[in-house]
């Protein structure tokens, strides 16, 4: 299982060495917030190129936005080694994921805890992750929703059925306390920003969450 820190959590004014000190990461999650689709505004194509110049970690770019098909190309020319967008913000999701695709970028889809897993059944084929929010999008610091854990276990069951090869990726108040539940469920990656980046060691608190994911594998 990887672990995913989102720099939404870190310090802006040192994200450089934010970075830096979560070198033991297996991702890097960006979140990409437009005030629109959520109520909140956070960072652009610079702040991804700016991150790739400074990491050789995977860049995870979740794009929280409104019609995210007009910044895929803008966010894969600055580096993004993946890009997920939401199904409730696509006009035109089978459109959004092949112009993802046509990038050379990994393609993933997310939905918020509202949202029926049956709205992206029929594009798991086009996806190399599926997002399951665990809390709903828009800031950071927010609690576990316990009542997501059943989607987690939903579409970790629909990749198997299907012999699908997607990562099952969960993103919302990942702690010590949750990440067990998760990993239970069938979540592959986590995203956790809080837990990581406000700790006094970034680098092992990575570490005691693998130890939290292995403990329930």
């Amino acid at each position: 299982m990887k672990v995913a820190p989102s720099i939404l959590a870190a310090d802006f004014a040192r994200l450089a060495e934010s970075v830096s000190a979560v070198a033991n990461a297996d991702w890097i999650h960006v979140d990409v917030m437009d005030g629109h689709f959520v109520p909140n505004i956070t960072m652009g194509p610079d702040v991804v190129a700016a991150l790739r110049r400074e990491t050789h970690l995977p860049l995870d770019v979740h794009l929280m936005v409104e019609e995210p098909i007009r910044y895929v190309e803008a966010f894969a020319k600055a580096g993004a080694d993946r890009l997920t967008v939401h199904v409730e913000a696509c006009r035109h999701v089978h459109s959004t994921l092949q112009a993802i695709r046509t990038c050379g970028v990994r393609a993933g889809i997310a939905y918020n805890p509202a949202t029926s897993v049956s709205g992206i059944e029929y594009i798991l084929h086009m996806v190399d992750l599926v997002l399951v929010m665990t809390v709903n999008p828009g800031f950071g610091g927010q609690s576990f929703l316990s009542e997501t854990l059943p989607k987690v276990s939903e579409v970790a069951g629909l990749r198997e059925s299907r012999q699908h090869e997607f990562e099952v990726q969960v993103d919302g108040g990942i702690t010590l306390e949750t990440i067990g539940l998760v990993a239970e469920a069938g979540a592959s990656v986590v995203v956790a920003g809080t837990a990581v980046f406000k700790a006094s060691n970034p680098q092992k608190a990575i570490e005691e969450l693998r130890k939290g994911m292995s403990a329930k594998e």
